[in-house]
């Protein structure tokens, strides 16, 4: 059976007749007639019986007609669920973001969603790029913050890549070391330091940065806790590279830090499934994100 002809025989059994009926649908009587001639040969039996006061039941129409109110009904409630999801009074969201964003942009940018859209409901993990990137291809998240080292992130696959701000990587040191008092120095100065590393990704940008500098970075320890990274250094164990999300999210008292071109920048952004961003719920956690990242990146 055409649901579509049930509803429109409900409609006639409603109204009383195949007249009132057209005026209610705004069509013509035959296109009515049409339709339940239709759906009688569906059926395979009367459904109406037509006389000059209108129509009455057959005993299968009023069986049908059961039918077609509950057809009715959970249409009904649909159109109310998706106008509640398209208006934002509902939805949700899944997130996974990498640890620094986790502490500095995303809890901005979910108050500023719960703020205008108290419910909707978002979930957050944190997780590294290639697992945030994995999460989303894989259908178990919505959205993922993620980074890339002087570009966007590698990672093959068929998401989308929204960029939303870039972020200088930055030198970490004791206290007492000598390049934290010169005001000129190269990444060569530091070729016989020990060097903690951090994340997989992040690791492999150290020792990039530091070949190109012209010497292999002796790697000691590997953490990609910014917090342990920077009690690490201010105890004189190593030096590290972290991007300036992570100092902002945490400066540990006792470190040192310098910038420098020869370090390079963070890119961060989004990434999501092709389509996800007409999702009203998905959509407007992006939005708020943007305008999150758009203030750090003016705060420089």
């Amino acid at each position: 059976m055409d649901p579509r002809r049930v509803l429109v025989f409900r409609t006639v059994a409603r109204a009383g007749s195949l007249s009132a009926a057209a005026r209610e649908l705004g069509w013509t009587q035959p296109a009515v007639s049409q339709q339940l001639q239709r759906l009688e040969r569906e059926v395979g039996s009367p459904l109406l019986l037509r006389g000059p006061r209108g129509v009455t039941l057959t005993q299968a129409g009023a069986v049908l007609l059961g039918r077609a109110d509950v057809l009715a009904g959970e249409l009904h409630m649909a159109a109310e669920e998706l106008a509640s999801l398209s208006e934002l009074r509902g939805g949700r969201v899944r997130l996974v973001a990498h640890p620094s964003a986790v502490a500095t942009v995303v809890p901005a940018a979910l108050r500023l969603l719960a703020d205008a859209h108290p419910d909707v409901e978002v979930s957050m993990e944190e997780a590294e790029p290639p697992e945030a990137w994995a999460a989303v291809r894989e259908g178990e998240a919505d959205l993922a913050v993620a980074f890339g080292y002087d570009g966007p992130p590698d990672e093959e696959g068929d998401l989308t890549w929204l960029p939303l701000t870039t972020e200088p990587v930055e030198l970490v040191l004791p206290p007492d070391h000598a390049v934290a008092g010169r005001r000129r120095w190269t990444l060569a100065d530091l070729s016989d330091d020990t060097w903690i590393g951090g994340c997989p990704r992040c690791r492999a940008h150290l020792v990039a940065c530091c070949r190109d500098a012209g010497f292999e970075p002796r790697l000691a320890h590997a953490t990609d806790d910014y917090v342990a990274v920077q009690a690490l250094v201010a105890a004189g164990l190593g030096v590290t590279m972290l991007p300036r999300s992570a100092l902002t999210a945490f400066r540990h008292p006792e470190v040192e830090v310098r910038t420098s071109r020869a370090l390079g920048t963070r890119h961060v952004g989004l990434a999501y499934r092709p389509g996800a961003e007409q999702v009203p719920a998905t959509a407007a956690l992006m939005d708020r994100l943007i305008r999150v990242t758009g203030r750090v990146r003016g705060r420089g």
